[in-house]
């Protein structure tokens, strides 16, 4: 049984322009900026007092370039759980995502390493070219990782994610409810998400 934890590393990635920057910011400052910046690598680092506990969680915005294999090497080796990203327009960043899976249990040599794959901009309704039933079959019945779809322009299941990867990455369950509960810590989320083969997950209350 793994260890809980009261700092973890989460490291986000996909192909350029799929939202992962979206995602975080939507999370870290419940802001959204429509206007693509390019990423090289950034580290962000938020801390949480919880009854007197301490809660450090680092968030890793990589590259959606391939032209840093050994920066990308490096965060895999570092990090406690992945998100996986992919644009529910963009078929060929579901196939980025593909690889990138393959690549991080080579690097972590751990088939049951916590990964949980994001199709993001949902709000794109009218250009939708990846099925949710296609790829959620995949990620839960073959790859047996979690899998939900977002959005970061209108704030949907970007708290749902965060949980999954907290939780994936052994923050201790005691602390979840709490840091739940906390408004400055999870931005308000009333939007429902696709089912995922997980338990115990927090509520806001």
């Amino acid at each position: 049984m793994s260890e809980e934890k009261t700092e973890v590393r989460l490291v986000f990635l996909g192909a350029g322009g799929v939202g992962k920057t979206a995602l975080i910011q939507r999370f870290l400052k419940d802001t959204f900026e429509p206007k693509h910046r390019r990423t090289v690598e950034e580290l962000h680092r938020k801390e949480y007092e919880v009854g007197g506990v301490k809660v450090t969680i680092n968030i890793m915005d990589t590259s959606g370039s391939y032209s840093f294999p050994a920066m990308r090497k490096l965060s895999i080796q570092n990090s406690d759980a992945f998100a996986l990203v992919y644009a529910v327009d963009d078929p060929d960043s579901l196939e980025a995502v593909k690889s990138l899976r393959e690549e991080i249990l080579e690097v972590k040599e751990d088939k049951y390493t916590p990964i949980v794959v994001i199709g993001n901009k949902i709000d794109r309704h009218d250009e939708r070219q990846v099925s949710s039933q296609d790829v959620l079959s995949t990620v839960e019945v073959d790859w047996n990782h979690s899998f939900l779809e977002s959005s970061a322009k209108d704030n949907i299941n970007v708290l749902e994610a965060f949980r999954e990867l907290l939780q994936q990455a052994h923050l201790p369950s005691r602390l979840r409810p709490a840091l739940c509960r906390r408004r400055e810590t999870f931005p308000k989320e009333s939007h429902k998400r696709p089912p995922m083969n997980k338990t115990n997950s927090c509520l806001i209350s």
